[in-house]
């Protein structure tokens, strides 16, 4: 076969030819043509790539015959022995490598993970060990949580039962390891296993450190966990404490036991300096902590930290689980509950406060003193309590929420859309606005699934008349959708063109451009003007999780109504008439919905 170059140079020369991909192994006579030059530097490397439906690169040296045929020119021959090495797809790649040790070590281990099967998992970390067999950082993530699980005394079950193979662990048999009892989806582990589980992790963890292996957030939690089933709740403290220097930032998982540890020994300044820690770093502690929390601080007496937990139960938890309403309860009942509080604050300065809040909470601070009544009682459909006779309100976001939540809003529109499109509609509500409700125009023509495109509009001005029968002003509605929507071949017809036409000039529809996501637009305008928004959008998806869920929630059930068609035409179904969160009414009490 002949090669020829172009330029000779003193760097790797390359060299393009064709071969059938099957030709695994040959051998070629190479004829090389060369550009004058004084002299020759051997051996030359050469690397050669093969253009086919495969692609391959080498790198060989070897040894040129020149001879020199005119003063021009050098002939250069030689022959190479070439080994090709047909290049696998990743298909393949992967099958080889779970037939590889490493890969039969992974497999194993991410089934034992699946399963809850702590025991195979450390017989195959033994097994690997004594064939020398590298683990990587995967591998020990996956022993770290078995061990930090077990450790903690539950584990998940199998899914096909509990039956392990029969793997050594140690040089002990089946019979003789310690038993592990299933419990329903869980599975309770015996002490044994949990000693094995706390003596087995730290020595893996020691393992991983000598094997200078990185520790990302799963393995410093998992032995967080580990510390903390020891009883040593300073050392898991330490270790989220180490996730900063590596630049990784802690999860919640990553505090909890360590809530749980501190709670559950009384260790109150150390549970609240985690509780910190964890604000600190924007995670936010769940139902499950904040209840411990509060739990600690009713019994430690730590009256202001209750108040203030009471706020972060009832600002992040739409309705509380009995346990923590029972912790509630029993603060109440408690002689400090009684002797706490402050005189002096008239009605209308609480009202304001209140009204400044959102309503539902004033903050305060404990006002009054006496002992507190508890009662058992239930709610009528319009929301007054059969107790205390006080109404419950529906609890909208307080007004810097809502500001915070429209610039939100904007700023991540901004950066998905074209600004000037999004800045255009903002100046456009300005001069239209304000409006007491906002359709959702494509989710409304096309519910439920609307298998008809031609009663598209009929069925959106079924619910844009139905919504403004039910306004006092009789004000229009503001319907957002795409523009698309009022270009396709239904659009066009002439009684759908009417309608149109008649929302326009009247100011109630906003066509989005092309390009856009009507989303953003529809969102935006029911919080700019705190009015509902009529969609049965349950806005999930990553355009509403990148709001976060901080006062999201709340604001749903304060503005989204949902609807159906009956015979007799839209049927709204508004927001409920009450908030099911913790709620402070003038007469302090505190109605908690179960």
């Amino acid at each position: 076969m002949s090669l020829k170059t172009t330029q000779m140079t003193k760097a790797p020369v390359f060299f393009r030819f064709s071969l059938p991909p099957k030709n695994l192994l040959k051998t070629f006579c190479c004829s090389i043509a060369r550009k004058p030059m004084n002299s020759f530097s051997s051996p030359f490397k050469i690397s050669i790539k093969l253009q086919s439906r495969d692609s391959f690169l080498w790198h060989y040296n070897y040894f040129v015959l020149a001879q020199k045929d005119s003063a021009s020119q050098y002939n250069c021959t030689s022959s190479v022995n070439i080994e090709i090495q047909k290049k696998n797809s990743p298909a393949k790649l992967r099958k080889k490598m779970r037939k590889s040790p490493e890969g039969q070590l992974r497999h194993g281990l991410d089934m034992c993970s699946k399963r809850g099967d702590l025991l195979e998992a450390i017989s195959l970390y033994d097994n690997a060990l004594s064939a020398g067999v590298k683990f990587d950082q995967h591998n020990y993530n996956v022993l770290l949580y078995l061990c930090s699980s077990a450790a903690m005394g539950i584990l998940r079950p199998a899914k096909s039962g509990t039956k392990r193979s029969n793997g050594n662990n140690s040089g002990s048999n089946d019979q003789n390891q310690p038993s592990i009892k299933t419990v329903e989806k869980l599975t309770e582990v015996s002490e044994k296993i949990k000693e094995l589980a706390l003596d087995r992790g730290f020595q893996i963890y020691e393992e991983m450190r000598s094997e200078k292996i990185p520790l990302n957030e799963a393995a410093f939690t998992s032995v967080a966990r580990l510390a903390v089933a020891k009883g040593d709740g300073d050392l898991a403290f330490d270790m989220v404490k180490q996730m900063q220097s590596y630049g990784i930032a802690p999860r919640l998982r990553s505090y909890s036991p360590m809530v749980f540890a501190f709670c559950k020994n009384m260790e109150v300044e150390k549970a609240y300096e985690v509780d910190e820690h964890m604000k600190a770093f924007g995670v936010e502690a769940e139902e499950p902590e904040l209840e411990a929390l509060l739990k600690l601080s009713a019994e430690a007496g730590r009256e202001e930290k209750v108040y203030h937990l009471l706020h972060r139960l009832r600002a992040s938890v739409r309705q509380v689980s009995p346990s923590t309403a029972n912790v509630i309860e029993q603060w109440f009942k408690s002689k400090v509950a009684a002797k706490v509080g402050a005189t002096g604050s008239s009605i209308e300065t609480i009202r304001r406060a209140m009204e400044s809040r959102g309503g539902g909470w004033h903050g305060q601070g404990w006002l009054n003193k006496g002992k507190w009544k508890i009662e058992h009682t239930s709610m009528t459909p319009t929301g007054v309590c059969r107790c205390c006779g006080e109404q419950l309100i529906t609890i909208d976001i307080d007004p810097l929420e809502t500001e915070y939540f429209a610039k939100s809003i904007v700023a991540l529109a901004t950066q998905k859309e074209i600004e000037s499109n999004f800045t255009k509609f903002q100046e456009w509500l300005d001069n239209h606005g304000p409006y007491e409700a906002i359709i959702d125009g494509a989710n409304v023509g096309l519910y439920p699934e609307n298998p008809i495109p031609s009663s598209f509009f009929s069925q959106l001005n079924a619910v844009v008349n139905g919504i403004r029968e039910r306004s006092p002003s009789k004000k229009w509605p503001l319907i957002v959708m795409h523009h698309k929507r009022t270009r396709d071949v239904p659009a066009i017809r002439p009684s759908n063109k009417q309608l149109i036409n008649e929302w326009k000039n009247v100011g109630a529809l906003y066509t989005t451009p092309t390009g856009s996501n009507d989303d953003w637009y529809w969102l935006y305008a029911a919080v700019k003007f705190k009015c509902l928004i009529i969609t049965h959008d349950e806005m999930r998806d990553h355009i509403f999780a990148m709001l976060g869920n901080d006062f999201f929630p709340k604001w749903k059930e304060r503005h989204q109504v949902r609807f159906s068609f009956t015979a007799h035409g839209p049927e709204f179904h508004m927001p409920p008439p009450y908030s099911i969160v913790i709620q402070l009414v003038l007469s302090t009490a505190f109605p908690i919905v179960m």
